[in-house]
């Protein structure tokens, strides 16, 4: 399975990046929207692990493009923030399949990763 993570923390991303790993997914890690949306222009995702909140572009614009360029992909936004905690984010992405705090332990996340990608 293909995992796309978009996590402007490349420390965090890595953590994650080497559970999925280990868990024997194929992960890319991107830092920014300009790289996700490059990224899923060229290679498939089947499940996005999303950063809510980047520091260079919109995570709600990398859900809008891989909607359209890839509409099995699924996405798990993650977040340290409140913004969206009333599940909002269900009516705003369309492909949203969860929404968990940053501070998931790596085999959760792997585990939402297992129960949501599409094989």
């Amino acid at each position: 399975m293909d995992v796309l993570i978009v996590e402007s923390r490349a420390e965090l991303g890595t953590v994650w990046s080497r559970h999925l790993e280990r868990q024997g997914y194929a992960v890319t890690h991107v830092e920014s929207q300009d790289a996700a949306v490059d990224h899923l222009a060229q290679h498939k995702a089947d499940i996005i692990v999303l950063d809510l909140v980047l520091d260079q572009g919109s995570a709600l614009a990398v859900a809008d493009f891989a909607s359209f360029r890839q509409p099995d992909a699924r996405v798990i936004f993650v977040t340290d923030t409140t913004f969206f905690s009333d599940g909002s984010i269900f009516n705003h992405a369309s492909n949203a399949c969860a929404f968990v705090p940053a501070g998931t332990p790596p085999e959760d996340l792997a585990a939402m990763v297992e129960h949501y990608g599409v094989s």
